[in-house]
């Protein structure tokens, strides 16, 4: 998206974005968002990390800024503590948008790569992570046997 001055050019936008969004279960309610700031306002990431503007990123959702939206790191950073969806006078449910948005993210190759070396991970482990000297250090504290380190 090309921003000249401060301004969006919609001419440039992808205008179907926000029916994409609302189609998929979980952003049913997008479009409904009138940008009244609550979930701003009641945002425990936005406390800790002034740039994580959850009303601003559904405003771009409608702005059809999708490969904005979608190659920013500022759609993981939701916590998914619900706070928004209970102070939305509007139901937009925030938190199911941001995992909508972070779906298609992934789907578009945006994940970031700890999230996207996962399934390798899985795959390989049988678990997210590799257990370590350190894991299996604080299991012999516990009296738990270790686990074997090599796939």
């Amino acid at each position: 998206m090309v921003k000249a001055k401060g301004y969006v050019r919609l001419s440039e936008s992808d205008q179907e974005f926000k029916f994409e969004v609302s189609e998929i279960s979980g952003g049913e309610n997008i479009k409904a968002c009138f940008a009244c700031g609550a979930c701003d306002g009641g945002c425990p990431v936005r406390k800790i990390y002034s740039d994580y503007h959850p009303g601003k990123i559904i405003h771009m959702v409608l702005l059809g800024m999708k490969d904005k939206v979608l190659s920013s790191p500022l759609i993981w950073l939701c916590s998914t503590c619900y706070t928004c969806y209970e102070r939305c006078p509007q139901n937009v449910k925030l938190c199911e948008v941001m995992n909508v948005l972070k779906n298609m993210a992934a789907e578009a190759g945006y994940a970031p790569s700890a999230l996207a070396m996962q399934p390798e991970l899985f795959s390989k482990f049988g678990r997210l992570y590799e257990i370590d000297d350190f894991d299996n250090n604080k299991r012999g504290k516990l009296g738990l046997p270790a686990i074997k380190t090599e796939a």
